[in-house]
């Protein structure tokens, strides 16, 4: 079964916010909610790309598969963003593949109608090309921090990401994930995850972890994650969202 909903939430996601009134009204009817799952994989390298994703609640992981079966991440998507911007760029499909790693819900809309609003409306289209600057400033970043950066430094990095894309102060990752997801060994991670707890900033129990102490947290990741934040910030600002299209 799969629920039309004919009235989302237009605050529950950072793009769906700054859409101007009239198209707003217009897109409602053509939402849907889905419910995600853990290692759901929402298009495959090369396969046709039917639906867009507006994330609520739920991480999405852009990854490449490689011959030896291994997979590198070179981006996560939550309710900041949108999952299939490559087909804004003129591709039907793409040589990389979406993961969910964070169940949750997600509003998807088929992607034969949001090209054709990105061609006829002049203010949807600059919201994704600031989108697409976003993303593209985020994976060079990732990129710098994957080769100078502690995993230390990185895990709280990724926790605080994550974070900022849920409700609430608890997230559902294994050691296994996250390592996948930068790209380490698994003991890294283990052993990382273990001096945060031992200092009070988190609490980690069978793939679940508790935020204790954010500020300290904070201080303790890398200067990527506010890096990255300020320039989301500054492209697509929380504040006044509704101006920046119009």
């Amino acid at each position: 079964m799969n629920p039309r909903v004919m009235y989302p939430i237009k605050a529950s996601n950072r793009l769906l916010a700054a859409l101007p009134t009239a198209e707003w009204e217009r897109w409602q009817p053509k939402f849907e909610m889905v419910n995600l799952k853990i290692d759901q994989i929402l298009y495959e390298s090369g396969s046709n790309i039917q639906h867009v994703y507006f994330p609520v609640n739920c991480i999405i992981s852009l990854q490449y598969d490689f011959q030896d079966g291994s997979s590198a991440e070179f981006a996560q998507i939550g309710n900041e963003g949108l999952c299939g911007v490559c087909t804004f760029m003129g591709a039907q499909s793409t040589n990389s593949k979406a993961v969910v790693i964070g169940c949750g819900s997600a509003y998807r809309i088929k992607t034969d109608f949001l090209l054709e609003e990105f061609n006829n409306s002049s203010a949807f289209r600059r919201l994704i090309l600031r989108y697409m600057q976003a993303m593209m400033s985020y994976a060079s970043q990732t990129a710098v921090c994957n080769r100078r950066h502690s995993i230390d430094q990185q895990l709280c990095k990724t926790i605080l990401q994550n974070l900022d894309r849920i409700p609430g102060n608890e997230l559902t990752f294994t050691h296994e994930l996250i390592a996948k997801t930068l790209g380490v060994r698994r003991e890294g991670i283990s052993h990382a995850a273990k001096k945060l707890q031992n200092g009070g900033l988190i609490k980690y129990t069978r793939g679940h972890i508790s935020i204790l102490n954010r500020d300290k947290l904070s201080r303790h990741a890398c200067e990527c994650y506010g890096i990255v934040k300020d320039e989301y910030e500054k492209l697509i600002p929380t504040q006044f969202l509704s101006r920046l299209v119009q």
